[in-house]
């Protein structure tokens, strides 16, 4: 990862912060992309051990993702590894939700990761580089009451996969990351049936992994150039396993699951 020109959406928190500073222990020069910019000086404040770029990007707009990326290029000259990390989720039951929100799940998860990876490729194909995906175990399994999540997640884990076998003979690598359930803010600001934020996360974030464990072994499988990554055991690899062999023991599963959260939207 030395000297390794390395793009990290929504890298102001949870996952994508803690990939930034996993990513500069490793050597990386960085060019990290959130709407919140302030916490991305922040951030080059504290990792004053290599070359940072901060972009103001707001993923699900184009002209922002095709900006994000001419800059990279002309700060460092290369592209060597992009990760679509910016996303959003939602909790409600699909009846009661408002399309809009489904359509800012969308935008955010399924387009930012299009356009990114549209203008950046390339640039990374001339590196024979990388392109990573954060998906979710919602992008392997359907999770009740978060329709718009689940269905952007799918959507880009059938992209990238689409991505990797295009370019099969021209030395891209293409990482589909599935972290289980991980500590981080994305159930506070998730978005309920009305698009308004939850606020209050419904999940033990104490119990979960912590984000800069899943950005270590994001980090690692980068490195060993893998074609896909499911972390945690139960909620990851079983369930993934329990998926493709007995579909509808884990619909059963996963409903009781997920209705067991305080103010679960369906019973």
């Amino acid at each position: 990862m030395k000297n390794k020109v390395v793009i990290i959406t929504g890298a102001s928190s949870g996952i994508g912060k803690a990939l930034a500073y996993e990513f500069a222990s490793k050597g990386a020069k960085l060019v990290l992309a959130a709407r919140r910019t302030d916490r991305l000086t922040e951030i080059e404040k504290e990792l004053t051990n290599t070359e940072i770029l901060s972009v103001k990007t707001d993923v699900s707009v184009e002209k922002d993702c095709q900006e994000l990326i001419e800059k990279a290029v002309e700060r460092f000259g290369q592209i060597d590894i992009l990760v679509n990390n910016a996303g959003i989720s939602m909790r409600g039951l699909f009846e009661e939700t408002d399309l809009e929100v489904i359509k800012k799940l969308m935008d955010v998860n399924f387009w930012g990761t299009v356009f990114c990876s549209k203008f950046a490729l390339p640039h990374i194909l001339k590196q024979k580089g990388s392109v990573v995906g954060i998906i979710s175990i919602a992008g392997h399994v359907g999770l009740p009451g978060r329709t718009g999540y689940a269905a952007s997640k799918f959507a880009v884990r059938g992209f990238l996969n689409t991505l990797r076998i295009e370019n099969l003979k021209r030395g891209l690598h293409v990482l589909v990351a599935a972290p289980g359930f991980t500590a981080s803010e994305v159930r506070k600001v998730a978005l309920t049936e009305d698009g308004s934020q939850q606020g209050e996360t419904p999940r033990a974030e104490e119990k979960m992994m912590s984000a800069e464990e899943c950005a270590a072994n994001i980090v690692k499988a980068t490195q060993k150039r893998k074609r896909e990554l499911i972390l945690t055991f139960v909620e990851g690899k079983f369930t993934v396993w329990l998926g493709k062999w007995f579909p509808s023991l884990l619909d059963k599963l996963a409903y009781n699951h997920m209705a067991k959260e305080p103010n679960s939207p369906f019973k």
